[in-house]
């Protein structure tokens, strides 16, 4: 039985994770995870919802007759199935999701959106947006974003279709 051996760690990357590929790494690591804490916090105090529970009714809402598939919600927001069935939990005892069962599948179970849920969502999106501009937005400008938006598009991951608000 042969051994693989390996190289250094070192030795095996392209580039090293140094210098201006490591600040860039760090800041957005760093940012990303206070520009989510802050939206989060502030979506709490204003709506009683999570920047998670704001993602899934924005998928819900986006997709056709505003229901989707616990398999597609779970894909879609990178939770796994009991992960996204905690949280859509959550969401039926707000009144903001209720659950339906396919009538063609008995093993599929669609999470759909509430009137309620659609407009607390609305409710949402405008305070969303406005924070998303404040801590994301105006740091760059017009053509900063657009060369952002290109480049972040390229990242595993991206998903440049969607809206952060409906309505």
């Amino acid at each position: 039985m042969e051994v693989a051996t390996f190289p250094p760690l070192a030795a095996t990357a392209a580039s090293p994770l140094d210098g201006t590929a490591l600040e860039a790494w760090r800041s957005y690591l760093q940012s990303h995870a206070s520009i989510v804490r802050v939206l989060d916090a502030e979506l709490m105090a204003e709506h009683g919802i999570t920047t998670r529970d704001y993602e899934v009714l924005l998928y819900l809402a986006q997709a056709e007759g505003r229901r989707l598939p616990m398999s597609a919600l779970a894909e879609r927001t990178m939770l796994t199935r009991s992960g996204i069935t905690r949280l859509v939990d959550g969401l039926v005892g707000a009144g903001a999701v209720q659950r339906v069962s396919c009538p063609e599948d008995a093993r599929v179970s669609y999470a759909q959106l509430t009137d309620a849920g659609y407009e607390r969502l609305r409710e949402a999106g405008r305070s969303h947006a406005r924070s998303i501009r404040r801590l994301f937005l105006e740091h760059f400008s017009p053509e900063e974003i657009e060369v952002l938006a290109g480049l972040l598009s390229r990242l595993p991951g991206a998903r440049p279709d969607g809206a952060c608000t409906v309505g």
